[in-house]
């Protein structure tokens, strides 16, 4: 689970490192982002000579979460880290590789463009 202000890893090659999540849309009460959902993030360290750039305000989805996610059959995933990949407004990735696992549950939640690039799926 991420709250405002988790300091979260970047899992694509966009050129941002790290994000802070400000905020997590969906009311005024949700807490906590999942698997899954959209954050906006601010960017907190940058590759140099990239398309993002440090202070610049993003979109991300969260595709690992080190909180447990139930499945419908009973199990359980869950990751050693959190880990976000920055897309755009039509929810499409704005990197051209993703790294690390990703969970099923992302195709699922319509994210086909993300989940497309991964290189190994869980």
């Amino acid at each position: 689970m991420l709250q405002e202000r988790s300091i979260v890893k970047v899992a694509d090659n966009s050129g941002a490192k790290t994000v802070r999540v400000f905020r997590i849309p969906g009311g005024s009460k949700k807490r906590y982002a999942r698997l899954g959902d959209l954050v906006i993030a601010s960017v907190q360290g940058a590759e140099p000579r990239k398309l993002v750039k440090k202070k610049d305000i993003v979109k991300c989805l969260v595709i690992r979460s080190a909180a447990a996610t139930r499945r419908n059959d009973g199990s359980y995933v869950r990751f050693d880290e959190n880990a976000v990949v920055l897309v755009d407004e039509k929810r499409q990735p704005r990197a051209t590789r993703v790294f690390g696992p990703i969970p099923r549950e992302i195709k699922e939640k319509g994210f086909d463009g993300v989940f497309s690039l991964a290189e190994e799926i869980v």
